[in-house]
């Protein structure tokens, strides 16, 4: 192996990913030092991480596309991966070797992008072991297909790094229908169909702890589905659109018009989020996957108070990084 000023190759690039690592975490902590709103590490959890609360495709300064966490004995159970969901759990203190369990709502790219990099980030950051994911169809072709697309870089690595081989530690398991998604000594998660046309199958998501219920929304209009999922859940994630906001939108995006009537006809109003939390009879809602997600004139308050009117629970609009 070549030596790169007294050093191999190896060497380099292990204290390299090590110190660039190292930077990021501590960037993480005095963020969180200042703001208040970031996760501390460590910890037993239940604890609700969120990663990035944007919705739609376009990377905008103000939030990350749409990923949450919950955290069970520093397990991390990863609900979506939009673009740069393994930066974000980084940020959040949560080493990717941790990574365990990965759940897809559905197939649009803000929830789904960064599904295959961040089994790969996690690989080059030193996991061993295995990860399981959970989705819709097409769910096992995607992951097979991001190992074919990246097969040159991988097979390099494993013998020029050491690396053990990524594609046997990676599980993929595509649901077809409702109800129980997977089980072990400290989660149970189960899964209900919403409506998000024209995406078929979309699914929400509840997990039950030994001290928490979370459910997450995925996207979805309102939905008797999601109310039953989640009735008397401690926290409910869920998706909300802001229809006066979107003429603004309108103004500055290709193809608005067509955009505006699916965003409509597929997503929740900040008034409708709350009637589905008064029906499910939740503790706390969390709002997130913003539409607009760019728009800095939006206030919490605008966001809160029309779902306050039929709510009266803890309503909270999250922000990147915000632990509840």
């Amino acid at each position: 192996m070549k030596k790169k000023d007294g050093i191999t190759r190896r060497q380099f690039l292990s204290t390299s990913l090590g110190a660039t690592a190292a930077g990021v975490l501590l960037a993480g902590k005095a963020l969180g030092q200042k703001k208040g709103e970031q996760a501390p590490p460590g910890g037993k959890g239940p604890r609700l991480i969120l990663l990035g609360t944007g919705g739609g495709p376009r990377p905008n300064k103000l939030r990350n596309q749409s990923a949450w966490v919950v955290v069970v004995n520093k397990i991390p159970y990863v609900v979506d991966c939009g673009g740069g969901v393994s930066r974000q759990l980084v940020m959040a203190n949560i080493p990717l070797t941790s990574l365990r369990h990965i759940f897809i709502t559905h197939h649009h790219s803000d929830h789904n992008l960064e599904y295959g990099p961040l089994v790969y980030n996690a690989w080059v950051s030193g996991f061993k072991g295995r990860i399981d994911s959970w989705g819709p169809p097409p769910l096992e072709r995607i992951t097979r297909s991001f190992f074919e697309a990246n097969a040159y870089d991988i097979d390099i690595r494993i013998p020029d790094e050491g690396r053990p081989p990524l594609v046997p530690m990676v599980a993929s398991h595509e649901i077809a229908k409702e109800g129980l998604v997977m089980e072990d000594d400290q989660v149970k998660v189960t899964a209900a169909l919403v409506h998000h046309p024209p995406v078929v199958p979309s699914y929400a998501y509840r997990f039950d702890t030994p001290g928490r219920s979370i459910v997450f929304s995925g996207d979805t209009t309102p939905s008797d589905n999601l109310v039953k999922l989640a009735q008397g859940a401690d926290v409910l994630v869920h998706e909300v659109i802001n229809k006066e906001a979107l003429s603004r939108l309108m103004a500055r995006v290709p193809n608005a018009e067509r955009l505006v009537n699916h965003i409509v006809a597929s997503h929740t109003t900040r008034e409708e989020v709350g009637i589905v939390a008064k029906k499910a009879g939740v503790k706390t809602l969390v709002l997130t996957h913003f539409v607009p997600s760019d728009d800095a004139s939006i206030t919490d308050d605008m966001w809160i108070e029309p779902a306050r009117a039929s709510f009266s629970g803890r309503i909270i609009a999250g922000k990147d990084l915000m632990e509840i």
